[in-house]
């Protein structure tokens, strides 16, 4: 270009120029591991919302005092072998901690230095009703229009652009000892679900499933009134919905019939979280049509991170 070398440019328009760099948002960038644990750790939260683990702790203890009718079945050898394992899992603090970092639910003290995501809610039911309103705009538009191929009423560019934000944001989220965590807390999950749902614990309380032993557990010993259905509804929309997420382009889809093939396989689940979310409580009106993007929560000043020992807590 300044005329030095065998291959000077005659002119300026003879010079290699580049056109672009690579795209912020190109899937390639985002590890669809780690999100689709992200997607994991939704679930194990509204699990834990649901009372799992409070139920099997709290059968444990009547178990302890003698207070429940078995002795030498599968659901007490199973309390047993949960009970003995219990100094090898993450403690009851460190799930919580996990889900006031990358969700920011719950109102655990975090260590110095760690923030905690106070836009993970707004980003995920921004982007779950912007599917929704899609796929409500899509099927108004096919009713009252007599051609099928026209397009439809919904916005690609809105859904795009809320999914994008809330994976941009689950990926710096979602380092650190989620994926582990997750894995172990699904296994513990497993564990409790054959305690709960074991023979002899489901006689006791004449119940037909694990479920029924939760409830059971939650509203005669702890008082509560658990919404089961809507917990598990939410944990399992939620996490397919993150973990299409997590594996989808949705920076390069811009062709709508393939926009809309892909979108179909959470338009259903959107419904469900929506619906759900909305009979617990935690979703209580339509959201806005946009979302500033320089609305953040202060982060704390740094601060070197001293783990210390590790305790032991109960699930």
């Amino acid at each position: 270009m300044v005329g030095i070398g065998d291959g000077t440019a005659p002119d300026v328009d003879s010079v290699d120029t580049p056109i672009d760099v690579a795209p912020y948002d190109d899937v390639e960038h985002v590890s669809s591991e780690r999100i689709g644990a992200v997607a994991s750790l939704y679930y194990i939260y509204q699990m834990e919302k649901l009372g799992v683990f409070r139920a099997c702790r709290r059968l444990r203890e009547l178990f302890l005092a003698g207070k429940i009718k078995i002795s030498g079945g599968d659901g007490a050898l199973g309390l047993y072998r949960f009970d003995r394992r219990e100094v090898l899992r993450y403690t009851q603090r460190e799930r919580h901690i996990a889900y006031r970092r990358v969700f920011g639910y719950g109102g655990s003290e975090l260590p110095a230095g760690i923030p905690s995501n106070g836009d993970f809610h707004r980003l995920f039911s921004f982007f779950i009703w912007q599917v929704v309103t899609y796929w409500r705009d899509k099927r108004v538009s096919q009713v009252i229009r007599t051609g099928g191929a026209e397009p439809t009423f919904g916005s690609i560019a809105m859904v795009r652009r809320a999914g994008l934000d809330l994976r941009n944001n689950l990926k710096f989220m979602s380092y650190g000892h989620v994926h582990v965590l997750t894995v172990e807390m699904l296994q513990v999950l497993e564990e409790a679900f054959a305690v709960l749902g074991a023979p002899d614990v489901r006689n006791v309380f004449g119940a037909d499933t694990a479920y029924d032993v939760i409830e059971d557990l939650l509203t005669q010993h702890l008082r509560e009134t658990p919404a089961t259905s809507a917990r598990q509804r939410m944990g399992i929309s939620g996490r397919e919905i993150l973990q299409w997420l997590a594996v989808t382009d949705l920076a390069n889809t811009i062709n709508q019939d393939r926009f809309d093939f892909l979108l179909e396989w959470i338009a259903v689940h959107s419904e469900d979280w929506v619906t759900s979310a909305q009979s617990v409580g935690v979703l209580r009106q339509a959201p806005p049509t946009a979302l500033p993007w320089d609305q953040r929560p202060a982060l704390p000043p740094p601060a070197r991170v001293h783990p210390g020992p590790r305790r032991v807590n109960t699930l």
